[in-house]
C-alpha cells in the first residue's frame, strides 16, 4: 500500500509517498480500507519535528480517516461488519491507504454525509466537544470566544457552541475571514486580533461582559489577552500552541477573577478515554450534523500523490475548513 512518511524535520518537501506492507490489526483492532483523511496543525508540527507521535503509535502521519472495514483482530467486541463506513480518530497513521485502530475509536459516520467528507469530523468534534462540552462544561447562554475562527477547530467550534445555545465570538486575522465567521459560520461576534485588541473589542460588543470560555489554538502568545478577555469564573482552554508553549501567568488576575486555565491533548490519551469521547459525540453531535445544524465544511481535497501540494496549501492558511487527502 501507499503511505506517507516525513523524511527528515521540515516543510512539505520532506513528505514521501512510499510503497510498504499494510499494517496487520492487533488485539481488539480494525483494519480500515481508507478512503480519506484529514490534514491537522499536529501534522504540520510532527513534519516540522516539533511533535513526535506518542511511543508505539504509527510513524505515518495522520490522525483521522474515513473508510470502510476489511478486516479484524482477535477480540473485537464492538458490533462493526465488513464494509462498514466508519470513520476513525488515531494516534497516528491516517496518510495511508490502510490503518489499523482500536475498535473503541471508531464510529459509523453520520447519516447524509458522504464517506470522503466524513474524514473532516472525527479529530476536529472529538477535540471541540471534549473541550467545550466535557472539560469547560459550556452551558446555555454564555459566551464563549474561539480563536481561529476559519480553520477546522474553528469551524466546527462556532457550529457546535451555537447549536449547544451559547453566544460565540471569535477571532481571525482578515476581513474576509471576519465577514466569513459572522455571516457564514453564525457567529454573534467576529474580531479582527489584527486590527483590533480582542480583549477590549469582545467587552464592548458584549454589554461589558468578557468570555465565560475560551477555546486556544494560540498558547503563550495569547496568554495574557485570555486572561484579560476572561469573565469572573472563566475557563480558557488551551489546545494548541501556534503562538508558544511558555509565557508569565498572573495568578493575582486569576484568583480576583475566580477563574481557571486547563491545557489538554487528544492525540496521547488512553485508547479508553478516546472511546468515552467519540461515544458522546456520536450520541450529541452525530444528530446534530445529520439534523443540517452543524455542517462538515471542506476547503479543498487533494490525492495523496500530492501530499506536499496539501500541506503548503494548508501552511498558507487561507483555506476555511478542513482540508482532505483522498486515497
Amino acid at each position: 500500500m501507499k503511505a506517507v512518511y516525513i523524511s527528515e524535520p521540515g516543510g512539505p518537501e520532506v513528505l514521501q509517498v512510499r510503497e510498504v506492507d499494510p499494517p496487520v490489526p492487533g488485539q481488539a483492532e480494525v483494519l480500515i480500507a481508507v478512503v480519506a483523511a484529514g490534514l491537522n496543525r499536529a501534522d504540520v508540527q510532527q513534519r516540522r519535528g516539533f511533535y513526535p507521535a506518542p511511543p508505539g503509535a504509527s510513524e505515518v502521519p495522520g490522525l483521522e480517516v474515513s473508510g470502510r472495514i476489511v478486516g479484524f483482530g482477535p477480540g473485537v467486541t464492538k458490533p462493526f461488519s465488513v464494509g462498514d463506513k466508519v470513520v476513525a480518530l488515531l494516534a497516528g497513521g491516517g496518510y495511508a491507504q490502510q490503518v489499523a485502530v482500536p475498535a473503541e475509536q471508531v464510529l459509523r459516520i453520520p447519516d447524509g454525509v458522504d464517506l470522503v467528507t466524513a474524514a473532516s469530523l472525527p479529530e476536529v468534534a472529538a477535540t471541540v466537544y471534549s473541550n467545550l462540552i466535557m472539560t469547560a462544561q459550556l452551558q446555555e447562554g454564555e459566551t464563549v470566544l474561539i480563536h481561529g475562527a476559519t480553520g477546522g477547530i474553528g469551524t466546527m467550534a462556532i457550529q457546535m457552541a451555537k447549536a449547544f445555545g451559547a453566544k460565540v465570538a471569535a477571532t481571525a486575522g482578515t476581513g474576509e475571514k471576519v465577514g466569513t465567521a459572522k455571516a457564514f459560520l453564525g457567529a454573534d461576534i467576529a474580531i479582527n486580533y489584527v486590527e483590533e485588541d480582542f480583549p477590549e473589542s469582545l467587552k464592548r460588543q458584549n454589554g461589558g461582559k468578557g468570555a465565560d470560555v475560551i477555546l486556544d489554538v494560540v498558547g503563550a502568545k495569547y496568554l495574557q489577552q485570555n486572561v484579560d478577555a476572561l469573565a469572573d469564573y472563566g475557563r480558557l482552554i488551551v489546545i494548541g500552541l501556534q503562538g508558544g508553549a511558555k509565557g508569565e501567568l498572573d495568578l493575582g488576575q486569576l484568583l480576583k477573577k475566580r477563574a481557571a486555565v486547563v491545557a489538554t491533548a487528544l492525540r496521547p490519551r488512553p485508547v479508553a478515554e478516546k472511546g468515552a469521547i467519540l461515544d458522546a459525540v456520536r450520541q450529541a453531535v452525530w444528530p446534530l450534523i445529520t439534523s443540517g445544524q452543524i455542517r462538515p465544511l471542506v476547503a479543498k481535497t487533494f490525492p495523496l500523490d500530492q501530499v506536499q501540494a496539501a500541506h503548503q496549501f494548508f501552511d498558507n492558511g487561507d483555506h476555511v475548513g478542513k482540508i482532505l487527502l483522498v486515497m
